[in-house]
């Protein structure tokens, strides 16, 4: 086989894609992984999930800092990946930060004297004048300002924050938030009001239970103590903490600054990709949605990309929308290249029907249209399908998120608004009924659909549905199904699996044969259950031959000669 590796003309070359911790442990043990002889060749790009960086919450999308997280990385794993040839995609979290951020802290450490003061969104400067002040010390706005906004949670999105002098100030809080209360004891209510010891012991057990039992201090019943209500619910909220990701205020120059520096630090870590996660909900103004503003999301965006572009950082805007919106299509319109959430659930519709008819439509319709994209079967979050949502009927959907369930998927909605935002929570090899063939054959299909291929670490090694880490997990911890960390051991016993040696196959003939390349003249062909795909360039061809209903499939790469180099099945 002839290797591009040498020219580094793998521009759409095959990436990794999985947590620092998600293979051995760290991400050292991930760089020894891919040192093995049986991994040369196969990736070109390494997406490390930002729980690289230094982060507190749901699994490092709740960023602190960019520092690397010194218990799972540093720069000589980085130089190490540097030195096998990969290039890095990692995340930039454009609309929040951690509350644990500087520029929090600062806030809760000086108030109204922090030059942060206006880094994060003030809900009340934000509605001023566009609502009514309610008892709580928050805005309520006017209904038809904020009847077609979109809500990640029930309620409106603030998290109200205590400043130093006492004053409660309602910040803007799309995503998680937690308030917690530190316990207390005797000696802390003896400091805070007049109470005898014995007194203040009986009242400090009652506080305990009752935060124990999740309530706030106005909730509480303090019985024959209430006339101590005032005075302890005073000291439980002044020593009150938080757990969270706040919006970011792009109007604030001290912002841009944070954007600049971390686009800069990324580039220097090695990123030649930077995903942008969570930036449509970045751009925020009074009367316009608070989701993929026009035209505040794009304007967003250049300025990003200006800054971007001084570090010579390709940017993958993060975003899902039903293929009806056309998404999509504007972003590849204005330069970007953009995720493909339409082929993981066009592939498993393909192989319940038997059909490639869908998936040719799709192709040529990327083709045509000359949109560049990141394809992929699983990642860390689920399986989308309700982006298909005018890609293939509703009907159809219906019966592809059963089917999935039906093999022991979880199904994700927002509080009810299934029709808004829906993922189907599983791996995809569980996805496919746990069966070696089918996840052979979606590998095949993926790896020749446009686009450059994405690789969860756990479908390589054909990893199945862990319902145990739900359960560990607790609420909402269904996302958990599919995000299991393998030991050393165990990834090794996994590459004596036939599913996964064939895999990696695929993947390095992907990745080094000549054939594959943004710039490559690709044709798709389907006739019912057949289906043929053909990349070209530079005098090298590679062929998919594939059967929906069997799951049969050939590969062949025939060199400049015409002689046929590679054949596998």
């Amino acid at each position: 086989m002839t290797s591009k590796k040498a020219g580094k003309s793998v521009d759409n070359g095959v990436m990794l894609n999985a947590y620092p911790d998600s293979m051995g442990g760290t991400l050292s043990h991930i760089a020894d992984f891919l040192k093995k002889p049986e991994l040369e060749d196969v990736f070109s790009t390494f997406y490390i999930l930002p729980s690289i960086f230094n982060t507190d919450l749901d699994r490092g999308f709740s960023v602190i800092d960019y520092g690397l997280n010194e218990l799972l990385a540093d720069r000589k794993d980085i130089e190490d990946l540097k030195g096998l040839d990969i290039d890095l995609k990692l995340d930039f979290i454009l609309n929040h930060s951690s509350v644990l951020s500087k520029p929090f802290q600062d806030i809760l450490k000086h108030g109204e004297k922090s030059r942060y003061r206006d880094f994060f969104i003030d809900w009340n400067k934000f509605w001023e004048g566009h609502g009514t002040m309610t008892e709580e010390g928050y805005i309520q706005p006017d209904e038809a300002l904020i009847k077609d906004m979109f809500f990640r949670k029930p309620g409106l999105p603030i998290l109200m924050v205590r400043l130093p002098d006492g004053k409660n100030v309602p910040y803007w809080n799309t995503f998680y938030q937690e308030v917690r209360y530190k316990e207390v004891d005797a000696w802390d209510l003896m400091q805070e009001m007049e109470i005898q010891y014995a007194s203040a012991e009986q009242l400090a057990e009652i506080v305990n239970k009752a935060l124990e039992e999740g309530k706030k201090p106005s909730e509480m019943e303090l019985g024959k103590y209430e006339k101590y209500k005032a005075g302890l619910t005073e000291l439980l909220e002044s020593r009150r903490k938080y757990l969270g990701q706040m919006d970011l205020n792009i109007q604030s120059p001290l912002v841009w600054e944070h954007y600049d520096n971390t686009l800069k630090t990324l580039s220097q870590y090695g990123a030649k990709i930077v995903r942008l996660d969570a930036f449509a909900y970045a751009p925020k103004a009074t009367g316009e949605k608070n989701f993929l503003n026009d035209p505040g999301t794009w304007d967003l965006l250049k300025r990003v990309q200006d800054l971007a572009d001084q570090y010579s950082v390709q940017l993958l805007p993060e975003i899902h929308s039903s293929y009806g919106e056309r998404t999509f299509e504007l972003l590849s319109e204005k330069g970007y290249m953009t995720y493909d959430f339409f082929l993981p659930g066009l592939i498993i519709h393909a192989l319940e029907i038997g059909s490639g008819e869908h998936l040719v439509r799709w192709a040529k319709e990327l083709l045509e249209k000359k949109i560049k994209v990141v394809n992929m079967l699983g990642c860390h979050d689920g399986i989308p399908l309700l982006d298909l949502k005018g890609l293939i009927s509703d009907e159809e959907i219906e019966k592809l998120i059963e089917a999935v369930v039906g093999r022991g998927g979880f199904v994700k909605n927002l509080h009810g608004q299934k029709n808004v935002y829906y993922q189907v929570n599983a791996t995809y090899y569980s996805a496919l009924g746990e069966d070696d063939q089918k996840m052979l054959f979606a590998r095949a299909l993926q790896l020749f659909m446009p686009g450059k291929p994405q690789v969860w670490y756990l479908d390589l090694f054909a990893g199945k549905n862990d319902y145990e880490a739900v359960k560990k997990a607790g609420a909402a911890g269904h996302k958990e199904v599919n995000r299991t960390n393998l030991t050393r051991e165990q990834m090794e016993e996994k590459l004596e699996l036939d599913v996964v040696k064939k895999q990696i196959e695929m993947l390095r003939f992907r990745n080094s044969f000549p054939a594959f390349g943004f710039d490559s003249e690709m044709e798709i062909q389907g006739d019912g259950s057949g289906l043929e795909i053909v990349w070209k360039n530079n005098g090298y061809e590679a062929r998919l031959k594939a059967d929906l209903k069997t799951c049969e499939y050939e590969i062949t790469g025939i060199g400049e000669d015409g002689a046929v180099c590679l054949n596998f099945r």
